[in-house]
C-alpha cells in the first residue's frame, strides 16, 4: 500500500522537532520485508547459515567454540527467550507469531462499564506510573499516526500477507523502553551477550501485556505489540524518549541506546509527549564509530538520506539506513545477535554515575568534539568469560 502523496498526508507538525523528515516518495513498510521475515521466505536471505541461525534458539545447532560462544553461553540466552518464546508460539497453529508478525492477543476482556476520565494529563502520568510498577524504565505517549504502521501483518503457515488485525479506532500509542544488561552488551559479539537481548523480550512481553490489560480493565482497548504492527522508532522519537542515530538506534538519555521497546495502542483518553531533541544529530554528524566497527560495513557514513541497499528499508525518510542484509548475514553466521554497533557508541555509558552525566551534558553541546576525543578509549568488548566470573 502506498501512502497518498499530499504533502498536508505525508508530514506531521512535530516531524521537525522529532528530526523526522519524508519525502514524497514515501511508502509505507511492508513487514514481509522485514529482514527477519524475509530469511523465513526469500531466497535471497535464506541460507544454511540462517537455517543454523534460528536452530540455535532450540540448541538443534553446534554451538561454535571460543569465548561466548560456549554450550552454557547459548543456553543462557535461549533461556533469556524463553517466556518470550512461550508467548509467541501459543498461536503458532493460526498464522500468529504473536509480538514478531502479529499482534498479542488480548487475555482479559475490555471491562463493560468505562471509567469516566476527565484528565487526560492526570491518565498519562498514571499510565507511565503503572508502566513503571510493572518493570518499564521508561514511558512516553504520541498520537497513532498511520504512515508507521505496517501496511500488513504476515501469516506464518505461507509467509503471505494477512490483514493488519489492529483495530480501529485507536488513537495513541503507549511506547514502552526496557533497559538491557550493560555488563551483557559489553561482550558483543557473543551468544552470551544474546542473552540480554533476549531478557528484555521476555521482561517486555510480561510488561506490555500487563499494562495493555490494566486498561482493559477500565474499559477501553488496548493492544499490546513488541515488534509486530508498526515501526517502533518513529513512535519512540515522537513519544520523547530519545534521539535517533547513526547505529539505527534510539539514543535515550537515561540509558543511551541500551534498550528495547515495546507499544500498546489504545482508544485511552491521553495526552500526548512531545518530541525532545536532544543534540545526538549533531553528535552524529562528526562520529562514525559504529560504522567503523561494524565488521560488514552495514552502517552509513555521510548525513542522513533516502539511499536504501534493499527492500528491507523503508523508502522515503531521509535518516540514516543500514544494509539489512549485510547484517543480517553476519547475524547468521554468528548463531547469535551481533550488537557491535550499541557497544561502542559513544553514549553507551552508565548514566547513574556522575561522570558519565558530565560527559552527556559535554557531547549534546557545542564542544562534542571534545567529548568524542573523550571517548575515544572506551567502546572495548569485554571478554564474556570475564562475565562468567563475576
Amino acid at each position: 500500500m502506498v501512502y497518498p502523496s499530499n504533502r498536508d498526508d505525508l508530514t506531521r507538525p512535530s516531524d521537525a522537532a522529532a528530526g523526522i523528515e519524508v519525502t514524497d516518495a514515501f511508502e509505507r513498510f511492508s513487514q514481509r520485508n522485514d529482514i527477519f521475515t524475509r530469511a523465513m521466505w526469500d531466497e535471497r536471505v535464506k541460507s544454511k547459515h540462517s537455517e543454523g541461525f534460528f536452530n540455535s534458539y532450540r540448541m538443534d545447532a553446534t554451538p561454535r567454540r571460543g569465548d561466548g560462544f560456549s554450550q552454557r553461553d547459548f543456553a543462557l540466552r535461549n533461556a533469556a527467550w524463553l517466556i518470550s518464546d512461550v508467548m509467541t508460539n501459543r498461536h503458532a497453529d493460526q498464522g500468529r507469531r504473536e509480538g514478531f508478525q502479529a499482534t498479542i492477543s488480548d487475555d482479559t476482556p475490555v471491562a463493560p462499564k468505562a471509567l469516566e476520565i476527565d484528565d487526560p494529563d492526570r491518565m498519562s502520568s498514571e499510565i507511565k506510573r503503572v508502566a513503571a510498577f510493572f518493570g518499564a524504565d521508561l514511558c512516553g505517549v504520541t498520537e497513532l499516526d498511520a504512515r508507521w504502521l505496517y501496511t500488513a501483518r504476515v501469516d506464518t503457515r505461507d509467509m503471505s500477507a494477512a490483514p493488519s488485525d489492529l483495530p480501529e479506532g485507536m488513537t495513541s500509542v503507549i511506547v514502552l523502553g526496557h533497559e538491557m544488561d550493560k555488563d551483557l552488551v559489553a561482550t558483543y559479539p557473543s551468544a552470551l551477550a544474546g542473552a540480554a537481548t533476549g531478557r528484555e523480550y521476555s521482561h517486555e512481553a510480561a510488561v506490555v501485556m500487563q499494562v495493555a490489560g490494566y486498561i482493559r480493565n477500565l474499559g477501553y482497548r488496548a493492544v499490546a505489540s513488541m515488534n509486530d504492527t508498526a515501526l517502533v522508532i518513529p513512535y519512540a522519537i515522537k513519544a520523547g524518549l530519545g534521539e535517533y542515530a547513526r547505529n539505527q538506534m534510539v539514543i535515550t538519555p537515561e540509558f543511551g541506546p541500551r534498550l528495547r521497546f515495546s507499544k500498546i495502542f489504545t482508544d485511552l483518553p491521553l495526552t500526548h509527549d512531545l518530541p525532545r531533541p536532544l543534540g545526538v544529530r549533531s553528535f552524529c554528524d562528526i562520529c562514525t564509530k559504529c560504522a567503523d566497527a561494524c565488521p560488514v560495513k552495514a552502517l552509513p557514513y555521510g548525513p542522513p538520506s533516502t539511499e536504501t541497499a534493499n527492500v528491507s528499508a523503508i523508502k522515503g525518510v531521509r535518516k540514516w539506513t543500514s544494509d539489512a542484509e549485510k547484517c543480517f548475514a553476519f547475524w547468521a553466521k554468528l548463531s547469535t545477535d551481533c550488537a557491535i554497533c550499541m557497544r561502542v557508541c559513544p553514549f553507551n555509558r552508565d548514566y547513574a554515575r556522575l561522570r558519565d552525566r558530565l560527559w552527556l551534558k559535554l557531547a549534546l553541546s557545542p564542544l562534542r568534539r571534545l567529548a568524542l576525543w573523550l571517548d575515544r578509549k572506551r567502546g572495548g568488548r569485554v571478554k564474556p568469560s570475564e562475565w562468567w566470573k563475576e
